[in-house]
């Protein structure tokens, strides 16, 4: 996928440092498609964003906590992480098209593309 889209350098949120995200991008006929496995992640906690320039952005955050309690002691432990990655989309993208799913905690943004169009060929008559 490095041929089809440019990666950008992440930027910083606030004083969190975001960590990559490990993407799959194909490109197909009629569209092309981003995969990112986010496992434990709801979709609420994921953002997908369209910006000009053809920019697509996709962040969020991680958060877990686990606990284990017994008689004599009760430990919890806490982490979190934000995550970044943004993408220059080719020229051929629908912007305006750009559609987000999640299922079984793997996100896929689809980008439909335009057709591309044949370049018309005009014969030109031969005189003598």
């Amino acid at each position: 996928m490095a041929s089809l889209v440019q990666h950008l350098p992440m930027c910083p949120l606030q004083h969190a440092r975001p960590q990559p995200l490990p993407m799959q991008g194909l490109t197909g006929r009629k569209a092309h498609v981003f995969k990112a496995d986010l496992p434990v992640l709801k979709k609420e906690e994921v953002k997908v964003e369209v910006e000009e320039g053809r920019i697509l952005q996709i962040s969020g955050e991680r958060s877990k906590e686990q606990e284990e309690k017994n008689d004599k002691w009760h430990r919890v432990e806490r982490s979190s992480g934000k995550f970044l990655r943004r993408f220059r989309l080719p020229e051929n993208a629908k912007m305006d098209q750009v559609k987000a799913s999640m299922e079984n905690g793997v996100l896929t943004v689809t980008v439909p593309k335009d057709e591309v169009k044949k370049p018309e060929v005009k014969s030109i008559e031969i005189s003598s």
